[in-house]
């Protein structure tokens, strides 16, 4: 298991190192000025321009500049932000919380759901429960996140008037009024979230367990007289956990940046948001920090599926 953990990292190192490089001469070269507010700013004379430019670094080749960003990426200095003036770095420590806690809560039910849902609809099949779930799936598939969001905040804050609909990415919870505050603005986001995901995790274990209820070992599970319950929880989920195993480690990734548009529609102070505001205000060194974070985290991921593949079906890294 040592060998076969060992090649996977070697194997992604050359994977960042060329996503980094990518990522870097796409912003360097984009147009617009490297110093973003910065060149407009009327207060700021050419001379003191020309020497922000210097501490930056600006008027070195690509090749060192390159060098310099991913060495200090490495080193946790992401640089600065052109801005705020504040490290780079210090802005995602503070809206990451923010991002986790709704992400996290969010994909949890979303698993939660998932799961026993989707079983349900293939062990039930071309029945009125298996149709039930599916007409839900395809809705909450096929309903974009802004437009959800939208809904639930015109329903629930405008009409009824029982959930807030800016989230206080200042609150602090110092007590019981305070944390019913944070939980119901985190309602709608965290909803909004989880039918989507739902919908596309149910899908996928759906036509998982699907794919494996016709094959052999199961016919012969249930020709010996083993329980229902023993035969999918023992033999079936086993077997249907690998293509979901990819699933849930690709996604994840990506709720980070579908979160983007669920950020925005509730003005969660979060990367998402941090991330769009560095896009529009052109603030380059925010922009390629938190884009080669999504990138580190989708290599990570990636490797974690191919880790619980070897752990799922040992097949696997013995036959790499």
């Amino acid at each position: 298991m040592a060998a076969y953990f060992l090649r996977r990292m070697v194997g992604a190192i050359p994977t960042l190192v060329a996503i980094s490089l990518v990522i870097f001469l796409i912003l360097v070269l984009a147009p617009g000025n490297p110093l973003g507010d910065l060149a407009t700013n009327p207060g700021i004379t050419p001379e003191v321009r020309e020497n922000i430019r210097r501490s930056l670094g600006l008027d070195q080749p690509m090749p060192i500049r390159y060098l310099k960003w991913f060495w200090g990426f490495l080193r946790g200095d992401m640089g600065y932000s052109l801005i705020s003036r504040a490290p780079v770095v210090e802005l995602i420590q503070q809206r990451l919380p923010v991002t986790l806690s709704i992400l996290g809560i969010a994909y949890g039910f979303s698993v939660i759901l998932a799961l026993p849902l989707g079983i349900l609809a293939a062990l039930t099949r071309s029945t009125w429960i298996d149709r039930l779930v599916t007409t839900l799936a395809f809705a909450g598939f096929s309903l974009p996140t802004f437009f959800t969001g939208l809904l639930l905040i015109i329903l629930f804050s405008v009409r009824l008037g029982w959930l807030p609909f800016i989230y206080d990415g200042s609150l602090v919870v110092a007590g019981w009024g305070s944390l019913g505050q944070a939980i119901k603005q985190a309602i709608m986001p965290i909803t909004v979230l989880v039918l989507f995901q739902t919908a596309v995790l149910l899908r996928f274990v759906r036509a998982a367990v699907l794919e494996e209820l016709p094959q052999g070992y199961v016919q012969t599970a249930r020709a010996k007289g083993l329980p229902a319950w023993r035969v999918v929880n023992v033999h079936i989920l086993r077997n249907a956990l690998m293509p979901v195993v990819t699933l849930v480690a690709l996604d994840i990734p990506t709720i980070f940046t579908g979160s983007l548009v669920t950020e925005q529609v509730f003005r969660i102070p979060g990367i998402g948001a941090l991330l769009i505001d560095g896009i529009y205000r052109g603030d380059t060194p925010v922009v390629m920090a938190i884009a080669f974070i999504y990138a580190v985290l989708v290599v990570v991921f990636n490797l974690g599926a191919d880790l619980l593949y070897g752990l799922i079906d040992p097949r696997v890294r013995y036959g790499d």
